[in-house]
């Protein structure tokens, strides 16, 4: 990847005082957090984007936890329906194709077949909705965010949501003198609420914040710049709060991959070697030992047996896996004698989740649609017509790969982080073709 991407898009007109009609506003009139004109633009749009903004508000914000007055409904689900309802009826949906589609539908059916086939169907038939709920909101993304103003609405929701759990969280990391804790930081409810869950959120806000901030800059008045600067910071905080030792590899990696032709330069060799020794400095003398005993300890011993005995696993049932989520009931059953603990999780590693569940055939394809998200965005990247979408594909390919990395040590293979970033990337790819097509 290249460490950066040239900004040569058309910085918006800034003498420019008339208000331009809802309909003419272009998503350089949102820049950066134009609420006004992003409230006109809303208020024109159809009903199905209204309810995918709703749904990715709830998922990732979660008002009902913050308010529990308010928590007397399946938000969440009631949205994503209503989001199906309004895409029927929206005049501007068109169907997007995409490879992607195509692995996703596979995989899909994989899901169905491993659960119809599976040494414990009935843990399969409770575990339904954990994948194919990611099903619908990946084709209700991809098929409705279909404008370069309603992705950038989009992806902002998702930023602010993000950057309001990063900031809080950092904060309380900061409020505790830096200090370890064994849970390390908490996440509002939901998905996000474990450490190491909160800290795979943050991989996937950082480096798009951060791109946006790059691409953004030149414009955008000094509040706004600072703004966009805690939303980028912060989550690098809460992931050395974190206590999430595969996070914060995935963090260094990330960074590697940002600035690795810069680091050659003295001078930001010197920064690069200055900021690593701060974010290390910052680390309590607990994680630092955690880093140091990492696969001797009681948890890594664990996972490692997780790990060997779900490669038994998979090449003693390479078709379909052992059944979707029946991971810990077949360990317990099969390898109790290798039972550290009172009873058995999931295997902390998404390929082994993956392999488990679906066997080698889809556990390929997952692989598959990782690296082709990735693939996809810098194949896009070297656009060079491609204004905003090229900043936000170079963040999303990062998230992705920060994912791939961290999720080496969590079972969260069928959370919201691959699936929304591949809905996104496909989502932006589309908006770039129809926008240099003059749609």
């Amino acid at each position: 990847m290249k460490d950066s991407i040239d900004n040569t898009a058309i910085a918006p007109d800034k003498g420019k005082k008339a208000r331009k009609k809802a309909k003419d506003l272009t998503v350089e009139d949102f820049y950066f957090l134009k609420i006004g004109n992003m409230w006109r633009y809303m208020k024109t749009q159809h009903f199905s984007f209204w309810m995918i903004c709703c749904y990715i508000f709830f998922e990732y914000t979660r008002p009902q936890a913050l308010f529990p007055t308010i928590d007397i409904l399946p938000w969440a689900q009631m949205f994503i329906l209503l989001s199906m309802v309004g895409a029927v009826l929206d005049p501007t949906v068109r169907w997007i194709s995409s490879p992607m589609n195509w692995l996703l539908n596979i995989f899909a059916v994989l899901i169905f077949l491993s659960s119809v086939y599976a040494v414990y169907p009935e843990i399969s038939k409770e575990h339904y909705i954990d994948f194919y709920s990611w099903f619908v909101v990946y084709y209700l993304i991809i098929n409705i965010v279909n404008t370069r103003e309603r992705f950038y609405i989009f992806i902002l929701i998702i930023l602010i949501s993000s950057a309001k759990i990063a900031i809080g969280t950092s904060k309380a990391w900061i409020s505790r003198g830096f200090g370890f804790t064994s849970w390390g930081l908490m996440g509002p409810p939901g998905y996000f609420q474990n450490s190491g869950e909160l800290a795979i959120l943050m991989l996937t806000l950082f480096p798009i914040a951060y791109y946006l901030y790059v691409y953004l800059k030149p414009w955008i008045k000094n509040w706004e710049k600072a703004v966009l600067m805690i939303f980028w910071i912060a989550p690098i905080l809460t992931i050395l709060g974190a206590s999430s030792r595969g996070a914060q590899v995935a963090l260094a990696l990330q960074l590697l991959i940002m600035f690795y032709k810069k680091i050659f330069s003295f001078k930001q060799l010197v920064v690069l070697a200055t900021l690593l020794y701060g974010a290390y400095s910052l680390l309590p003398e607990e994680q630092k030992e955690r880093f140091e005993s990492a696969g001797d300890d009681r948890t890594s011993i664990q996972r490692l047996l997780y790990w060997k005995h779900g490669i038994e696993m998979i090449n003693e049932n390479p078709i379909l896996g052992v059944g979707f989520f029946n991971f810990p009931a077949y360990y317990e059953e099969r390898f109790n004698y290798d039972l550290l603990f009172p009873a058995a999780q999931m295997p902390h590693n998404i390929f082994i989740q993956v392999g488990a569940d679906v066997g080698y055939l889809g556990l390929f394809l997952y692989v598959v649609m990782l690296l082709g998200s990735i693939y996809i965005s810098m194949r896009i990247m070297r656009d060079r017509e491609i204004q905003e979408c090229r900043y936000f594909l170079k963040g999303l390919s990062l998230s992705i790969i920060g994912f791939g990395v961290a999720g080496q040590f969590v079972s969260v293979a069928y959370y919201p982080f691959l699936w929304v970033s591949m809905a996104l990337i496909v989502s932006c790819v589309s908006v770039s073709k129809r926008a240099l097509a003059g749609f």
